[in-house]
C-alpha cells in the first residue's frame, strides 16, 4: 500500500503537455508517535491520521471510554490507549515508558492536551482555575516534553515534537485569561526547548489554531457544533472555508514528518490570517 511505502514517488502528467512532474508522499512509515488529548477533537483526527500515514500511535487521554472506542476503530495492531492525566508527571513518565516499551521508540510526541478553563474577568479570578489551565496548558506540556525527550536522546532519535497552541497565543481576546496566558507561555516554552534539543536533532514547533468546534468547544461553550461554526465564520478573515480538526491534523503532519526536516522553533498559525489583520474597522 501507498502508507507503507517510505519513499513513494509517483509521476503525473500535466494534461495537455505531456510533462512528468514527480511528487513525494507525506509519509510516517514506521515512526511511532505519542498524542496526549487523544481521544476527541484535534487529537483523535490527527492519531487517524497519523496511522493513516503510516505510524504507530499511543492515545493518552483522561477520557477512557472514548479512547478505547477510538483504538478500536483505528485497529488495534496501529493504535493503543494510555489513561494519563498530564498534570501528573509519574503518569507521564509511565506513558512514554509504555510508548517505547510496546513500539521500541518515540519518534513523535503531539502534545496536545488542553483545557479552557474558567472565563471569570480579573476582577472576579479564580485563582485556583488559573492554576489548573497552566497546570495543564503549560506545566502538563512541558513534563511531557522532559520525558519524551528523554527516551528520544537515550535513542538517539532525531524526533518531533509539536504543541497545540492557539490564536490566543498570538493576540488578546475576550477569552478566558487563564487559557490567554497559557498558550503565550507554551509559545516561549516551544523557543526556550527547542535551543536544548537542537543539539540532538530534535525538532520542537507549535500549531496555532482558530476557532473550532471541537467537542471541548462545545461542552465549555454549550453550543451544538454548527452554532460554533457559524460563528467562527463570521469572524474569521478567511472566507469560503470553515476551519475543521483535519487542517490542524494535516499541520501536524506536516511538522512530524521529514517534509519539514529543517523546521524548528517555530508557531505555525492556522488562522486564515485572522491574527495579522486590524479588525476594529
Amino acid at each position: 500500500m501507498e502508507n507503507e511505502i517510505d519513499e513513494v514517488e509517483k509521476k503525473i502528467v500535466l494534461f495537455g503537455f505531456g510533462i512528468y512532474k514527480t511528487t513525494r508522499l507525506v509519509t510516517l512509515n514506521g515512526k511511532v508517535a505519542l498524542i496526549t488529548g487523544g481521544a476527541s477533537g484535534i487529537g483523535e483526527t490527527t492519531a487517524r491520521l497519523f496511522v493513516e500515514n503510516g505510524a504507530f500511535v499511543v492515545i493518552a487521554d483522561l477520557q477512557d471510554e472514548l479512547g478505547h472506542q477510538v483504538v478500536a476503530s483505528i485497529g488495534v495492531e496501529r493504535a493503543s490507549y494510555r489513561h494519563c492525566d498530564v498534570r501528573d508527571e509519574k503518569q507521564v513518565e509511565e506513558t512514554v515508558a509504555y510508548t517505547v516499551e510496546k513500539y521500541g521508540s518515540l519518534d513523535i510526541l503531539f502534545s496536545n492536551a488542553g483545557i479552557l478553563g474558567a472565563r471569570n474577568g480579573i476582577l472576579e479570578l479564580d485563582m485556583e482555575a488559573f492554576d489548573n489551565t497552566m497546570a495543564v496548558n503549560v506545566r502538563g506540556v512541558a513534563v511531557t516534553m522532559k520525558y519524551s525527550a528523554r527516551a528520544m536522546v537515550e535513542k538517539k532519535i532525531r524526533g518531533s515534537i509539536i504543541c497545540t497552541a492557539s490564536v490566543s497565543a498570538c493576540i488578546a481576546s475576550d477569552g478566558p485569561h487563564g487559557y490567554t496566558t497559557s498558550k503565550h507561555a507554551l509559545i516561549g516554552l516551544v523557543r526556550s526547548v527547542c535551543s536544548e534539543l537542537g543539539t540532538y536533532g530534535i525538532r520542537v514547533n507549535s500549531i496555532s489554531p482558530f476557532g473550532i468546534a471541537t467537542p471541548l468547544a462545545c461542552a465549555v461553550s454549550n453550543r451544538a457544533p454548527s452554532t460554533i461554526e457559524d460563528h467562527f465564520s463570521a469572524v474569521s478573515n478567511l472566507k469560503g472555508i470553515v476551519l475543521k480538526t483535519q487542517h490542524i491534523a494535516e499541520a501536524a503532519l506536516f511538522l512530524a514528518s521529514d517534509e519539514s526536516a529543517f523546521v524548528s522553533g517555530q508557531n505555525l498559525v492556522v488562522d486564515g490570517g485572522f491574527s495579522v489583520v486590524k479588525h476594529t474597522f
